[in-house]
């Protein structure tokens, strides 16, 4: 039978394996010894945004911007734009070019959307709209079916965007 020797020496190889990419892991990522070790959470704001919702239009983690969904809402109103899912479509890629905006991105910075229609039949149209707001490279996506979404809309999206350095 062949047995390894010096078995604790191989333990202790281990654990120095560990740390070293932990410590590897922790530059990479930016913090170190200094640093918070829990990630910087900023809500984000964006002028007309009903104050009296439930949540906030996004939620800027570290370099990374979580978008609530958005509707065809006119800006500071719950009222959806008439006009049907073009209509809405072209008035939800306006609120998330707000939000964008506000947390000081664009379309250009998505790398996440998902998408809600009331009726899954209106996929192409909605693409349609949605490809009017990509000069270039299109973020990944998905798209569902619902049996409904708030206010009535005929399309939600949801989005997260990799933020520009700051420098």
């Amino acid at each position: 039978m062949n047995r390894v020797s010096g078995g604790a020496g191989l333990e202790s190889l281990s654990i120095i394996v560990a740390a070293l990419i932990v410590a590897a892991a922790l530059l990479i990522s930016g913090r170190g010894e200094n640093d918070s070790d829990q990630p910087v959470k900023q809500v984000v704001t964006e002028p007309g945004f009903p104050a009296d919702v439930p949540f906030a239009p996004a939620v800027r983690v570290d370099e990374l911007l979580f978008l609530s969904g958005q509707v065809g809402v006119l800006p500071g109103t719950m009222e959806l734009v008439d006009g049907g899912l073009e209509a809405e479509a072209h008035q939800t890629m306006v609120n998330i070019g707000r939000v964008l905006e506000a947390a000081g991105a664009g379309f250009e910075d998505l790398i996440k959307c998902t998408v809600f229609l009331d009726d899954i039949g209106d996929w192409e149209a909605f693409n349609e709209v949605y490809r009017a707001y990509f000069d270039g490279e299109q973020p990944a996506r998905s798209a569902f079916g619902t049996t409904g979404l708030a206010l009535g809309a005929a399309v939600e999206v949801e989005c997260i965007a990799a933020l520009p350095d700051d420098d």
